[in-house]
């Protein structure tokens, strides 16, 4: 049925559907305009993570700004006049930008300690280093040694220094209400953001000799991965594109049969980013690689027809083109049919990871398959009925040599295969329980980036880079002020001023000190900040007197609203009875792993500090990125049975038989797997995209058991022996299989020239996969199938 409607239709009307084709592409070539990237920190994040929301709820009740942040590591000494000059100019220049709120360096921090002045006096009328007249030995002296800056803003050595750059805060976005408007402003912020850093940079270059300076912060890194991203679809793309041409050339030796795939693939990339731009579908650093899968997979499944094509040919010389196409049509339609099922089986397994840009690089894959399916069979057979008979046929090609090896050893080797398989089963167990998951930031990018180079600086100098909140809370706020109400009998007034003095009682300080210094003890954990640094550099103030709970309620109501907002206000919230304590972690230490100290963390205050579940919540960067990668975990992992229950599925209504279906199956799984052995026993973490290779592997691997099995069982019924049906699958569709894998496996390698160090991975490892899955089809399936037979229970 379907292959007369097909005929009728496709086959017959060749210039029709050619027609239709080419108004299709102009069509959605038109809304290939509306294709865009994104590289915010929203696209690692999960959709309706209750601690993204509670993060943001801190973010504003401690005033937390966006920033970017400079390292700045002169030449000379911090000390040095030169330095101080040329720190300043850089702070004032930074300053007068247009879209930057404030600038804040080791020069505009509060001197409390540089003279022998009332404290009083010392705090209303503070001094800075770059106020004249200061002893500025004693100001870097005191800023060194302060509990606050010291590893900070500045680096214990004392050679090293932050520049925080705030950027002011947009007012427009939070009124916008259509989600058209929201996106069309976010576009235009985007570009906003990155014309902020070109200009940044420029400034840079001016302090470059004096200097060595590293930009960073979450604005820089969104629009460097913009480029990235940029860079990845044309390097990807232009390379794959390539090496597929040098491919088809090499395989096919004629012009033709490189004019034609191509343009399949041009067809179907070109329509499939119009229908991105028609569903705002972004980009991201996720599914950068899409249109090189698109360009393997769309030319996978063309050298699988044009192979089919060429060889019926040669067996039918006397028929003309369109009785050859209508042969081709109709005998590889069902495998190739299935060989896309299954790798949209693959990519699907991806929307369960409640991540968004991972679940809509499985639509885009998804959709990107079926366009390509459909344009293999009707593009291809159309510009080849074009073509005359001559034009088409090419030279007779000597037997595959390596296919033809391969044959051999899977008829005489079996017992050596099967000793294989065994070990390799055995040493993907072991690496499989050796796997582990981690989200270390600063690793997913190349040492050369300047992403690296300022992370790691601000690391290993500066106190860390991935933030930890731990926020405490206090009770009752009415409670815990009635409590302590008899300290405070003499005050007498009460009005509001008054009344926060009373919110400082021994036990909140006690508990946040001791706090404090537990998460200080970690090794993992860089600079920690809370209300008890302000203490301690408040005990320095008081001649190294600690100060009761009395002198810190006048304190604060002493100390200038200026200096409180900046130093104080950070890290308690009178209002809310709670208080912050806020730490860094340092990302790159090889060792570390997060989940576990988060896990540790939870647990030692609980039961080290004898703290109540309900007084204490972690929150930050670090609790979200451990949470996607979690969760990314769990999903994955559980839904590679979902992927392998489908497959097998596909593979019973496909063969009707469930011996075949099993051995169809079992070489890809063994890839597959083998594949996360290997990173197991490498030592590699799984992250948000290697964790995804063993589903896509499976996916994408399995089409070659389809075509290998379905040719097989169609040789088989006209040879009737096992051994003589190999060695002609072996030089027919082998062939097609050992071509289109060599393809699969190149065009993967294409992304080990990414920034992004997991895209590497991902290249190299699916690369692998499908390179041991190639082999393990036309060694391992055909020994299977000696030894069960399948085919005779038919």
């Amino acid at each position: 049925m379907f292959s007369k409607l097909y005929k009728d239709i496709v086959l017959t009307n060749p210039k029709t559907i050619f027609l239709l084709l080419i108004i299709t592409l102009i069509s959605f070539g038109y809304f290939s305009k509306e294709f865009k990237l994104d590289a915010s920190s929203d696209t690692l994040l999960i959709e309706g993570d209750p601690d993204l929301q509670y993060l943001r709820e801190i973010t504003e009740r401690y005033g937390a700004k966006e920033f970017l942040v400079l390292t700045y590591t002169p030449k000379e000494p911090l000390t040095n006049n030169n330095s101080i000059n040329n720190l300043l100019s850089l702070k004032y220049k930074l300053q007068s930008l247009g879209w930057v709120h404030s600038v804040i360096t080791v020069l505009d921090i509060p001197l409390l300690n540089n003279s022998d002045k009332p404290l009083n006096e010392r705090l209303n009328n503070f001094v800075t280093l770059k106020d004249d007249g200061i002893d500025k030995e004693r100001g870097f002296k005191e800023i060194l040694n302060s509990p606050v800056f010291r590893n900070f803003v500045i680096s214990e050595d004392g050679k090293t220094t932050g520049i925080i750059v705030n950027l002011k805060k947009d007012k427009i976005l939070n009124k916008l209400k259509e989600k058209k408007e929201i996106e069309n402003y976010k576009e235009k912020l985007k570009k906003q953001n990155h014309n902020n850093i070109v200009e940044i940079r420029e400034i840079i270059k001016n302090y470059n000799r004096d200097a060595d300076i590293f930009l960073g912060g979450i604005p820089m890194i969104a629009d460097d991965m913009m480029t990235f991203i940029k860079n990845d679809i044309v390097v990807f793309g232009v390379g794959v594109l390539l090496f597929i041409i040098a491919t088809l050339w090499f395989v096919f030796r004629k012009l033709i049969w490189i004019v034609v795939p191509i343009s399949s693939c041009f067809f179907s990339v070109f329509i499939m980013t119009g229908l991105l731009g028609i569903l705002n579908w972004k980009v991201t650093v996720i599914s950068s690689n899409f249109i090189a899968l698109m360009l393997i997979l769309t030319m996978a499944m063309n050298i699988h027809m044009s192979t089919r094509f060429l060889q019926l040919r040669k067996k039918f010389p006397n028929s003309n083109n369109f009785e050859i196409l209508n042969k081709t049509t109709s005998k590889m339609y069902w495998p190739i049919l299935y060989t896309v099922l299954t790798t949209i089986c693959a990519f699907l397994s991806l929307v369960f990871s409640e991540i968004k840009p991972i679940i809509d690089f499985g639509w885009m894959m998804t959709l990107g398959l079926i366009t390509s399916f459909m344009i293999t069979f009707t593009l291809l057979p159309t510009l080849l009925s074009f073509i005359s008979n001559k034009n088409v046929e090419i030279k007779d090609q000597k037997e595959s040599k390596v296919t033809s090896i391969l044959g051999d050893i899977a008829i005489g080797n079996k017992n050596i295969i099967f000793s294989t398989t065994i070990i390799i089963i055995f040493l993907s167990l072991y690496g499989i329980s050796k796997l582990e998951v981690e989200n270390s930031f600063i690793n997913y990018f190349n040492k050369k980036t300047e992403i690296y180079k300022g992370m790691k600086l601000i690391d290993d100098k500066l106190g860390g880079t991935t933030p930890l909140d731990i926020i405490v809370k206090f009770g009752d706020k009415n409670q815990s002020t009635i409590n302590d109400e008899d300290d405070f009998e003499d005050w007498g007034d009460d009005d509001d001023q008054n009344s926060e003095r009373y919110w400082f009682t021994k036990d909140k300080i006690d508990k946040i000190d001791e706090i404090h210094d537990y998460l200080d003890s970690l090794p993992a954990v860089g600079k920690v900040l809370s209300f008890a640094s302000i203490i301690e550099v408040a005990t320095q103030l008081n001649n190294n007197k600690p100060l009761g709970t009395l002198e810190m309620g006048v304190l604060y109501t002493k100390i200038p609203d200026t200096i409180k907002k900046e130093i104080i206000d950070p890290y308690i919230s009178i209002k809310d009875n709670e208080a912050r304590i806020s730490l860094r972690v340092k990302d790159s230490l090889p060792d570390l792993r997060r989940n576990d100290l988060i896990k540790q963390i939870n647990f030692d205050l609980q039961n080290k500090l004898n703290l109540k579940k309900e007084e204490f919540k972690l929150a930050g960067v670090l609790i979200l990125f451990n949470n996607l990668l979690q969760s990314l975990f769990k999903s994955q992992i559980l839904t590679l049975g979902f992927v392998m229950i489908g497959i097998f599925s596909m593979f019973l209504i496909l063969f009707r038989n469930l011996k075949i279906s099993f051995l169809g199956v079992v070489p890809n799984f063994i890839a597959a797997f083998f594949i996360l052995g290997i990173i197991g026993i490498m030592g590699i973490p799984l992250d948000m995209m290697t964790i995804t290779i063993a589903a896509i592997t499976i996916g994408i691997a399995v089409d070659n058991s389809i075509h290998y099995i379905y040719r097989f069982k169609e040789e088989y019924s006209e040879l009737k022996d096992y051994k003589k049906t190999i060695k002609r699958c072996h030089s027919t569709v082998g062939v097609a299989i050992l071509n289109t894998s060599i393809t699969i496996v190149f065009g993967f390698s294409i992304l080990i020239f990414s920034n992004f160090i997991p895209t590497i991975y991902f290249g190299i490892f699916t690369g692998i996969a499908m390179l041991l899955a190639m082999i393990s089809v036309l060694t391992l399936l055909p020994s299977l199938i000696l030894v069960t037979k399948p085919f005779d229970s038919k």
